[in-house]
This record gives C-alpha cells, sequence and structure tokens, in this order.
C-alpha cells in the first residue's frame, strides 16, 4: 500500500504533463486549420476570370498608320479586343485575328460596342512592311498601332506582357519574335476584363463579349 501511496503524486503529476502536452498540440491543430482556411478564402485566384477581381487600368498611346497618336482614353465607352503580335507571325497571330474578325462579323449590330487593336511588338519592320494592309486583310475593323521601342515597351509593361527578339536564320530579316499569346479584353470604363488564351473560338468571345452589353 505503501508503495502505491508513494507512486501517486508522481503518476497524477505525469498525467497532468500528458494531458498539457496534449492541450498545446490541440491548439496548435486548430489554429493552423485556421490559417489554411484564411489562405483558401482570401489568397488571390490566379484564373483569368477570378484575376479580373484585382481590377488594374492598361494604356497604350501608340501611332496609327497615318501617324496618329492613339491612346486608350479615346476608346473609353467601348470594349477592346487588345492583341500584341507581329506582322511576320506565321501562326499565332493570324489565327488570334481571324478569331477577332469572325467576333466582329458575329456582332452584327453590336460591332460598334467594340474596338479590336493589334499592337505591333516589332514596329519598325511592321511599319516597313505596311501594318494597316496586313490588319486590315482580316477585317476592315482591326486597328493596327505601331510605336516607337520605349512606347512598345511602355504598352507591353503595362497589359503585363512578355515579348523578346529572338534569332532566326529562316525568318525575315534574320530573327523573330517571342511574346504572350493571349487576346485581352478591356472594359468601357478601361478597367481589365479578362485574357482570352490562344486558341479560344470566335464563338465563345463572343459569347462572353455579348453577355457584357
Amino acid at each position: 500500500m505503501l508503495e502505491v501511496l508513494d507512486r501517486t503524486p508522481f503518476s497524477l503529476s505525469g498525467l497532468v504533463m500528458r494531458l498539457r502536452s496534449l492541450q498545446i498540440i490541440l491548439w496548435v491543430a486548430a489554429t493552423a486549420a485556421v490559417l489554411a482556411f484564411a489562405a483558401v478564402r482570401w489568397w488571390p485566384a490566379t484564373d483569368d476570370t477570378q484575376a479580373a477581381a484585382s481590377v488594374f487600368t492598361p494604356a497604350f498611346a501608340l501611332a496609327d498608320s497615318e501617324g496618329r497618336i492613339r491612346t486608350t482614353e479615346e476608346f473609353r465607352g467601348k470594349f477592346l479586343l487588345v492583341f500584341f503580335g507581329f506582322t511576320s507571325c506565321p501562326d499565332v497571330c493570324p489565327t488570334t485575328l481571324s478569331e477577332v474578325a469572325q467576333v466582329m462579323d458575329d456582332l452584327g449590330s453590336d460591332a460598334g460596342s467594340a474596338q479590336p487593336v493589334f499592337i505591333s511588338i516589332d514596329p519598325e519592320r511592321d511599319r516597313r512592311l505596311g501594318l494597316a494592309d496586313y490588319t486590315k486583310a482580316f477585317h476592315p475593323a482591326i486597328l493596327g498601332l505601331a510605336g516607337s521601342e520605349a512606347e512598345t515597351q511602355a504598352a507591353a509593361a503595362s497589359f503585363k506582357i512578355f515579348y523578346e527578339r529572338e534569332a532566326d536564320t529562316a525568318s525575315q530579316g534574320g530573327y523573330t519574335m517571342a511574346h504572350s499569346p493571349g487576346l485581352y479584353l478591356i472594359g468601357p470604363d478601361g478597367a481589365w476584363l479578362r485574357q482570352f488564351t490562344y486558341g479560344t473560338p470566335a464563338a465563345e468571345i463572343l459569347s462572353d463579349l455579348q453577355s457584357r452589353l
């Protein structure tokens, strides 16, 4: 009996310590769960539609084929479909511009509510090759713009797009241009709405645009 009584205080103390340890573990687990929930609830989304929640206002100030400076401000009240590319592009640019042309045709009487814009990322060569003739070959409504290198870089940075010159002996001039292939939709208030990834069919672009008219 004495032996049992002598061990009782030690056993109770150990039990208390184990309970405290368990309490700490449960508290840590509960805190982690709260933090995980907060991360899921508030961490910024990454897909195009949800990214529009982080609204920003892209801008450009670039010359058209007649040398007039055209800006995003003059198109307020219209939706802008903006694409960055170059006239020597073998596939991505002509494919996207063909989709844009189809959208403009299918808008019918609502075509005046949208302005498609093609911004050259190879302005010097594109001016020489005839940017206006290139865009009009797809659709007369597509506005081609080509500024200085600094103006082009500023526009690209504003839209958060990438482009760079790459050596290519098989291409005219010995180089080609790598660039972000998305088609960008800007709202009548000038705010970014969404990006259509390369290959998005005209019908899907049209449906999205019509839902906003």
